[in-house]
């Protein structure tokens, strides 16, 4: 039964005709045969007996040969049998074809295109409704089974297609994202040193040195961003940036961690404290990556601390951590899903932020071969540590 399930189209069309013709001619010549003898059978009662004492003489053998009685002759019940057996020598042949090959076009189409047609309408539907969780499912290894598997490569090939379609639309929205979060802790340095200069410089509460050096670390943020959008412009998304070894003291990053806690301790009126161990090692880091990650952490801790917030630098020569922490109510969810992309904890303050900050920040630290750490602390607030591993 698999053999003839999974023949061809062409040779199953002839299996069928074949077997309807020979039946239909076995059957036709049965019919004829008993039509013959119903028919001599009739005329046979207007016949005289003397001939059949002549055929019995002739013996065994002897075929009768019987004229054809005319209708005035034949009952009118006897008349209608001879017309039909007539009507069946002639046609039987023709009817039981015609019904034969009917039978085995019908039978045809029933097993081996019915399903199959039926199969790839509906997979047709659900393609153009843009439904793609579904399997065609006819098997045979027929002319129609080879263009359902077709059909169903497509549909695959189809649903892949679209997933790596949403991925794309959902990396380039995430990097837009990231591009807006990251360029905003620039501006918020060049803003703060802007307010302070405006407002102390009137006043003479600054002297030249003073706004010399917020000059040059506003020189020092606009150089940041312009490199940053200038690497951003060639990524097709976050996990294509490329980093760019430097080596990173403990001095220099403490340095550059204060400019921007200047600003921060002035815009959210908290207290912070920052430690930066000492270390004669050097390591080898992407500089702008981890100043991003800090930033982000910084950024976190004085958003949601009530009034201080601890900072601690650890340099060595295969790892670097910076560690932040806050007095505020801590994580309030669970850590993965803090680091989801587009996540606020709670409607408040995703309409200020685009909740993207974790996110960006695991991500980083994972591509520079580390990994970020959030946890609460046993007292109160969160601890985030960002840990990078050196690269050449």
């Amino acid at each position: 039964m698999d053999k003839i399930r999974n023949l061809s189209l062409r040779k199953t069309i002839l299996l069928y005709m074949a077997i309807a013709l020979l039946s239909t001619y076995l059957l036709s010549a049965v019919i004829i045969k008993i039509a013959t003898r119903t028919q001599l059978r009739v005329w046979g009662h207007y016949v005289s007996e003397a001939y059949f004492e002549t055929a019995e003489a002739e013996g065994p053998d002897h075929v009768p040969d019987f004229q054809r009685p005319t209708a005035y002759v034949m009952t009118p019940s006897d008349h209608f049998v001879s017309e039909l057996c007539d009507f069946l020598q002639t046609y039987t042949i023709l009817i039981l074809c015609m019904a034969g090959s009917s039978v085995a076009v019908f039978l045809f189409y029933r097993n081996k295109l019915k399903k199959p047609i039926r199969e790839l309408a509906l997979a047709s539907k659900n393609i153009a409704e843009n439904h793609l969780d579904f399997h065609i499912t006819y098997e045979n290894r027929d002319e129609m089974g080879v263009l359902c598997s077709e059909f169903e490569r497509m549909r695959e090939q189809l649903a892949q297609n679209n997933q790596a379609l949403w991925r794309t639309i959902e990396e380039e929205k995430i990097l837009r994202a990231a591009i807006a979060h990251d360029i905003r802790s620039p501006l918020t340095v060049l803003k703060g040193y802007q307010e302070m200069l405006m407002e102390y410089l009137p006043s003479a509460e600054i002297d030249r040195k003073q706004a010399m050096e917020m000059l040059e670390e506003s020189s020092h943020q606009i150089e940041r961003m312009d490199s940053f959008v200038e690497t951003m412009r060639k990524m097709s998304s976050l996990e294509s940036r490329e980093l760019v070894a430097s080596e990173i003291s403990a001095t220099e990053l403490e340095a550059d961690i204060r400019a921007e806690l200047a600003i921060l301790e002035k815009e959210y009126e908290k207290q912070y404290t920052l430690q930066a161990a000492e270390s004669h090692e050097m390591f080898y880091g992407d500089k702008e990556i981890i100043l991003e990650v800090t930033e982000n952490l910084l950024s976190n801790a004085f958003r949601y601390g009530k009034q201080q917030v601890e900072i601690m630098i650890q340099t060595g020569y295969s790892e670097l951590r910076v560690c932040v922490k806050d007095d505020g109510d801590g994580f309030q969810e669970d850590t993965e899903k803090i680091t989801e992309a587009f996540h606020a904890q709670n409607v408040k303050d995703s309409l200020k932020h685009a909740g993207i900050g974790m996110y960006i920040s695991r991500l980083y630290c994972e591509k520079h071969g580390g990994k970020l750490i959030l946890k609460n602390d046993e007292q109160c607030g969160a601890v985030m540590t960002a840990v990078f591993r050196r690269i050449s």
